[in-house]
């Protein structure tokens, strides 16, 4: 990145926007020389400056993204590691830390925020302490998204807080897509993996096990159910009982299927087993969601026709 302007802010928010879940409390990008007070205390508030040697602790989240130099990075749960342009930091509040460029200094671009949505995300541990340096690559579409949080806090226009608080949640789940996936970067098991979801598709309607898919693709039951669950987050089994119940609502809202044939054709042992399958998943029965969602296009027919009770 050519240019060598810096710009900075520090963002207020009403009640109003704490209850979105998510608040920006400040947006900016500048130029780090090598050797300097980091960030310059002429242009941060006092709790934000730090010396490389002491580190600091914030209140807030932070997302520091190094479009171009390198440096170093380390904090409380993070050993000391050297990082390159393309790399996203993730500040926790109350965390202490330290970064810094090399020689040639470095640019960075970063957005502060807090709130129960990030919250959330850490208690499910989607994000860890131990693990906040994330290689994501170059990218201008990531520059361009911290710019425009940066122009729109500059305005301030009714709901601002909203949409730059969006950008946010935009970039916290690219950054966990892209490390989802990093983890996955051998092929063979990726291409199993959705060999196995193609087998379950074709099969929504057919009792499959996970066994006779690992035998398909000739690998062994748990290699199967074990990558299959880290890569997707549920087991074969529950991904071919997603697809049914997805299958389910779809010939209920648009089908005059009676619920009896439904759960024959979905190959449900009882209607009383299909039944309490679909509410368990929806919170009400199939009748109830037929008669409340199914719409006939052709009119000249009943659209009660063929509703039994569950």
């Amino acid at each position: 990145m050519g240019t060598t302007h810096n710009h900075i802010q520090y963002l207020g928010s009403s009640p109003l926007d704490e209850k979105w879940g998510l608040t920006v409390t400040t947006v900016g990008y500048q130029r780090i020389p090598a050797h300097s007070t980091y960030p310059s205390a002429k242009q941060h508030p006092q709790g934000y400056v730090f010396n490389p040697q002491n580190g600091r602790t914030l209140s807030e989240y932070q997302l520091v993204y190094i479009s171009e130099g390198s440096g170093f990075f380390e904090s409380a749960s993070c050993k000391k590691q050297k990082i390159k342009a393309g790399t996203m930091l993730l500040i926790f509040p109350d965390e202490w830390h330290t970064y810094y460029p090399e020689e040639n200094g470095w640019y960075e671009h970063w957005v502060g925020f807090r709130g129960n949505m990030i919250e959330n995300w850490i208690a499910n541990k989607f994000f860890l302490k131990e693990k906040p340096v994330f290689e994501i690559g170059i990218s201008s579409t990531i520059i361009g998204l911290y710019e425009d949080m940066d122009a729109y806090a500059s305005k301030e226009d009714a709901g601002y807080q909203q949409l730059i608080s969006s950008i946010v949640l935009y970039l916290m789940g690219e950054i966990y897509f892209k490390v989802k996936n990093s983890a996955f970067k051998e092929s063979t098991t990726v291409r199993k993996i959705n060999e196995a979801k193609t087998i379950m598709k074709r099969n929504i309607s057919q009792p499959i096990s996970a066994e006779s898919i690992a035998k398909q693709l000739n690998v062994s039951y748990s290699w199967l159910r074990s990558r299959f669950k880290a890569y997707t987050g549920i087991s074969p089994t529950q991904y071919h009982l997603n697809l049914r119940y997805l299958k389910a609502k779809e010939m209920l809202c648009t089908t005059q299927l009676s619920i009896s044939d439904i759960a024959f054709a979905l190959n449900f042992e009882t209607v009383s087993q299909f039944s309490s399958f679909f509410t368990k998943k929806e919170g009400m029965s199939p009748s109830t969601f037929k008669k409340k969602y199914y719409v006939d296009n052709n009119p000249e027919k009943n659209p009660a026709k063929g509703l039994d009770e569950d």
